[in-house]
């Protein structure tokens, strides 16, 4: 089953390599969006509310989605590719590299002959206010938001679907149930995410429950993120990889985050340089905030460690 699995996420690197993002009309986690809007438009923000819908939100979304992929596997039992080929196609709807690449490529691009072009492109990678940003700390939010992305977006359902993957067999499952699982696996740490991104607020009292679950599957990716960005980019770092994971490691405490300070703290360890969001945090303050060249390195490097992390997935799911 796992070289099943591992043919799925081929085809979904294959999909995001191409075509970047489904259109948002189609797109499912557009639609996940607008169903949590209209929800949040409707329920009392209440921390019972934010319960059941972090309870039942995300476990919907997985099973919306896992049921291409059973259905796959159901009809045409015989074979594991129709299956495989559903799976593929639900994690590619659920995680991005290309179109974090791009947003990031953008901003960076419009930042140095109209930065209030760029403050308003940033609005789709980082969630604060930019009106007042400078060019630099419009570098530093790209910088910051495209390591975090990386694993919100591409590794935090990469490793859903590669442990769903690795432990339906133990389980007795077929390979079609295989991929159902790890489909099912990708698409509630995307509803997850989701949910989070959207109401885990610290002034909304039904953000507090999708905030502490969304902190909870979130920590296992965001340090696997850390590995990969060292990983992809420590030739840049004035240290060895250890060391540089040291430095890593003591910025990933600034921030009020749990898990955010880890991919953060390693692209600005690797870039030597330092992030800030102002009135909130810095990461590194005695260095200075990324010139051009380096947040143009910063996301290079982003790009590797993604296409570093559908690798050691890869290989992951068919050892």
């Amino acid at each position: 089953m796992t070289l099943a699995a591992a043919g799925a996420l081929a085809l979904a690197a294959a999909l995001d390599r191409t075509f970047s993002e489904p259109p948002t009309p189609i797109h499912p986690v557009a639609w996940l969006g607008r169903v949590v809007a209209a929800l949040d438009a409707r329920l009392p923000d209440s921390r019972g509310v934010g319960v059941a819908l972090a309870a039942v939100v995300p476990a919907a979304f997985a099973v919306l989605l896992a049921a291409p992929v059973f259905a796959a596997g159901t009809l045409l039992p015989r074979s594991a590719a129709p299956a495989a080929a559903a799976a593929g196609l639900v994690l590619f709807v659920c995680s991005s590299h290309r179109m974090l690449l791009t947003v990031a490529g953008d901003v960076l691009e419009r930042v140095d002959h109209d930065v209030d072009a760029a403050r308003r492109e940033l609005r789709a990678l980082a969630g604060r206010d930019a009106a007042d940003l400078s060019t630099e700390h419009v570098r530093s939010a790209v910088v910051e938001s495209a390591a975090e992305n990386l694993a919100d977006g591409l590794i935090a359902p990469l490793l859903g679907f590669v442990v769903g993957g690795i432990l339906a067999p133990y389980a007795g499952l077929s390979a079609a149930g295989g991929l159902v699982v790890a489909a099912g696996a990708a698409a509630w740490i995307k509803g997850v995410n989701t949910l989070d991104s959207m109401l885990g607020y610290r002034d909304r009292r039904a953000g507090w429950a999708p905030a502490r679950l969304d902190d909870a599957v979130m920590w296992l990716p965001a340090r696997a993120t850390a590995l990969l960005l060292v990983a992809a980019g420590w030739r840049r770092a004035s240290t060895g990889p250890v060391a540089t994971l040291g430095r890593a490691r003591s910025a990933a405490r600034v921030p009020d985050s749990p898990n955010s300070g880890w991919p953060m703290g390693s692209l600005a360890a690797v870039l030597r340089v330092r992030l800030t969001k102002p009135g909130t945090y810095t990461l590194f303050p005695e260095g200075t905030l990324p010139t051009a060249s380096e947040a143009r390195a910063g996301v290079r490097v982003v790009s590797r460690a993604g296409w570093l992390g559908f690798g050691v997935a890869g290989v992951s799911l068919a050892l």
